[in-house]
């Protein structure tokens, strides 16, 4: 009995610390087949893997309603989180994180992954996270093959390098609102996610770093012992940023992004709380974009007051308008305030210089424009499309005025109108309204009637779509119109505007970020509907921008493209747009010499050949790393390899169309080719092409260049912004490939092949024809707008003839 007894306790003690060994956390390293979910390191608050001296650990983070989980990196004795895996798309308590046999480390949710190291068949060895925090992948000869340092979220830690290409993003604020820390153009700044993004701050123009009469281009920044040191692309120490005096043995620094927008300097030795002899950026807590809500003025320390108008007569939430979306005649301008300041008017270019009434003009006519700040003393006139908080300007600074944009009669309307007054409007107002119900009930009738016709004629459209779309081979992947809603959080964030509808933000469950275009009404949206999924569908190249697919359900008619977070072309290069950003020359190159191998590959490598018949800035997208991607096929015209020209009604945007559009004359692939040479001129000069304004020599953009290379000088040509070496041959070689496009006659054009070869130094490209040969047909022509096609020809100097409108007429 005795033995019996003892052989039971030793196989309760066996059961016992072997299932404590099972569940002691991994020190250093996980291996190839290690898998972990939350409920399975419940009793270790979720971490499994911590770092061999213990400082960090990695594992699942409770989130706010504890029942979802992020993967993080977390330092145990702060508990300050420093890298996340899947901040916005959390996971439950049984999905796994899994490091397979094949080297690819993933977290999946139900049957999908919402992060992954995207490393399979690498070879990779093993997963270590270190004592600095880095996350990394190991190779069997211990070589790094992926690194949490290199994907950073809101958070750096000492040795972690952040160079050009990364980004730190903070958590959304009370208002939704996300603030990034990124590169542009040799700087590195501090922004506001809007939906035009508002820069707050940069270290170019901070006076406490160091040595601040050196200039150069940042390129990377560390934090070592108590600064934040940034490096040009030598690594050649630029500046330090001292944050704190204080140097003793026990500190760990991190610079934390946070919410409010501010960067935080903590010792995470002595906890989470935010270090009090650490400078924070901005050092002023109003110079952030929304330390109130916004329309509150930011005084000192956090102190928050509304305007008082906006109090009294909209509790500080007033109804702004667009006027996009309504007729000009229908919004007035609401006085705000004067001796204001705010945050981002450092950091752009005034869009005007005058006086107050052009301000306010151009605010009422701008289709975005819903605040304006102008300052008397300088003339400045500034506006927006959307503001966070407003501050009071310093003692000896002017401040600006404000107005923004609201319905007319949105202030409550005159305040010394007499009660008769009031009461004739409203007997007006009522007998009004009962004729217009009585209306409304007979256009219901009158509705119901054609609709219940209709409905017949539609399905059977429907149907006949429906066969079309069938009938393609190798068509994109078809969606339905409620995941199109849900992607898009049911169409709300808008990034553009095509031809035909508003194109929106949208993100898959696996994370994959979307452009959903929506085409709007019929008609022409249908013939570009299938003008898209018909031509852009069956091709692919990396120059071009993919469908990833398309949603033909109902009234709804929907594309899918890939998405190019760098916007439109047009929005990088003209001097009048904000946000301060400057495209250096190497990377205008690039997206002039990418958009030429897009156009390339329609015309020569095709089945059939592809007309696109809409070239300009606004179809060239931008991705991440700027690389050019031709878009917006819904004008474009098919042509057998046989065809070398082709008659079509007139299509396309004024400004860049060929003369033969103009002339009624057959059109071919050249007719791209001009219009390429025109978006070539405007990339170089980072101006328009024709300047209504500019009553010089230089109004006429492609005559003015063609003189200029006349005379050597090259440098005239290009963008005044842009620093450029003379001496390299792609300068005087992209102005003699851009005026060789633009030649009237056709057959002098160059092929879009030819082009790519002289762009890339492949062949040699003579001097083009002289300035006085060069066309300025785009802006002496005006068309007759009857009917919406063209009808004639008059010699008419007006820049109404070079603004962007595009013109189509049927298939």
């Amino acid at each position: 009995m005795a033995l019996f007894q003892f052989t039971t306790l030793c196989l309760c003690l066996l059961l016992v610390f072997g299932s404590c060994f099972a569940s002691d956390q991994h020190v250093g390293q996980i291996y190839p087949g290690f898998q972990a979910s939350h409920s399975e390191w419940a009793d270790k608050q979720g971490l499994f893997l911590s770092s061999n001296s213990s400082v960090f650990a990695l594992g699942f983070y409770t989130a706010l309603d504890a029942k979802l989980f992020l993967l993080v990196v977390i330092h145990l004795d702060s508990s300050q989180v420093v890298w996340t895996a899947n901040r916005g798309l959390l996971v439950n308590n049984s999905d796994k994180f899994v490091f397979d046999k094949n080297g690819n480390v993933f977290l999946g949710s139900g049957d999908g992954v919402v992060w992954s190291t995207n490393t399979s068949g690498e070879r990779v060895a093993a997963m270590e996270l270190q004592d600095s925090g880095n996350l990394v992948l190991l190779a069997e000869d211990k070589s790094i093959l992926w690194q949490s340092f290199s994907h950073p979220t809101d958070t750096l830690l000492p040795g972690q390098v952040f160079q050009e290409g990364m980004r730190l993003q903070s958590f959304r604020n009370r208002n939704n609102v996300s603030h990034f820390l990124e590169f542009r153009s040799g700087d590195l700044v501090l922004y506001a996610g809007y939906q035009t993004p508002q820069l707050y701050w940069s270290i170019t123009n901070d006076s406490r770093k160091s040595n601040n009469s050196v200039t150069g281009s940042v390129h990377s920044v560390s934090l070592e012992s108590n600064s934040w040191n940034f490096y040009d692309k030598n690594r050649l120490l630029l500046w330090q940023f001292v944050f704190s005096d204080y140097t003793g043995p026990k500190t760990l620094w991190a610079a934390v992004l946070g919410s409010d927008g501010a960067i935080l300097f903590n010792n995470l030795i002595k906890g989470n709380a935010s270090t009090p002899e650490a400078t924070k950026i901005p050092p002023n807590s109003c110079n952030v974009p929304e330390p109130c809500d916004p329309y509150y003025v930011c005084y000192f320390g956090n102190w928050c007051q509304c305007p008082s108008l906006l109090s009294s007569e909209f509790d500080c939430k007033p109804q702004t308008v667009s006027s996009c979306n309504s007729s000009q005649t229908s919004a007035e301008l609401l006085f705000v305030g004067e001796k204001l300041n705010y945050f981002a008017l450092g950091f752009v270019q005034p869009v005007l210089k005058s006086n107050l009434n052009a301000c306010q003009e151009a605010c009422l006519t701008s289709c975005s424009c819903l605040v304006l700040f102008f300052q008397s003393t300088s003339g400045r006139c500034f506006l927006f499309d959307r503001i966070g908080s407003l501050q009071r300007s310093g003692e000896r600074s002017p401040g600006y005025v404000s107005y923004m944009k609201v319905p007319i009669g949105a202030d409550g309307g005159n305040s010394h109108a007499s009660r008769k007054e009031k009461k004739s409007i409203s007997v007006v107002i009522i007998v009004l309204s009962t004729i217009l119900i009585i209306l409304g009930l007979l256009y219901v009738g009158f509705w119901y009637y054609r609709r219940k016709r209709g409905l017949l004629e539609y399905s059977q459209d429907n149907l006949d779509e429906d066969n079309f779309l069938s009938s393609l081979s190798g068509t994109p992947a078809r969606f339905s119109y409620i995941d199109l809603s849900q992607a898009t959080k049911n169409f709300t964030t808008k990034i553009g505007a095509g031809g035909f509808g508003s194109v929106y933000l949208g993100v898959l469950p696996d994370g994959t970020r979307l452009a959903v275009k929506k085409l709007e009404g019929i008609g022409q949206g249908k013939k570009e509907f299938r003008a898209e999924v018909t031509i852009i569908g069956s091709i692919h190249h990396v120059h071009l921008v993919k469908l990833k697919g398309f949603c033909a359900e109902g009234f709804h008619r929907l594309l899918v493209y890939e998405y190019m977070a760098k916007g439109s072309l047009d929005k990088w290069i003209f001097k009048n747009n904000e946000g301060g950003h400057l495209l250096d020359w190497d990377t205008r190159f690039n997206i002039a010499l990418g958009t030429a191998k897009g156009l390339a590959y329609l015309h020569e490598e095709c089945e059939v050949k592809i007309i696109h018949c809409d070239i300009k800035p606004e179809n060239v997208l931008l991705d991440d790393n700027y690389a050019a991607k031709v878009s917006d096929f819904g004008l474009a015209k098919l042509m057998n390899r046989e065809q070398s020209l082709v008659y079509t009604t007139l299509r396309g945007t004024r400004g860049y169309l060929a003369p033969e559009w103009i002339t009624n004359y057959a059109i071919s692939e050249k007719s791209d080719v001009f219009s390429y040479g025109m978006v070539l001129l405007e990339i170089i000069g980072g101006r328009k092409n024709y300047d209504p304004e500019n009553h010089s020599e230089k109004s006429h953009f492609p005559s003015y260049a063609s003189k200029m290379l006349e005379e050597g000088k090259v440098k005239e040509v290009f963008d005044s912004r842009l620093e450029i070496d003379e001496k390299d041959e792609r300068v005087s070689t992209t102005i003699k490939v851009a005026l060789w496009c633009i030649q009237d006659e056709m057959h002098l054009r160059p092929t879009m092949t030819k082009v790519v070869q002289m762009l890339e130094g492949i062949c040699a490209v003579p001097s083009p024809p002289t300035s006085s040969q060069i066309s300025s047909h785009s802006s002496f022509f005006k068309w007759s707008s009857e009917e919406g096609t063209s009808t004639g020809l008059v010699d008419y100097p007006s820049e109404v003839t070079i603004s962007d409108v595009r013109l189509s007429g049927p298939r």
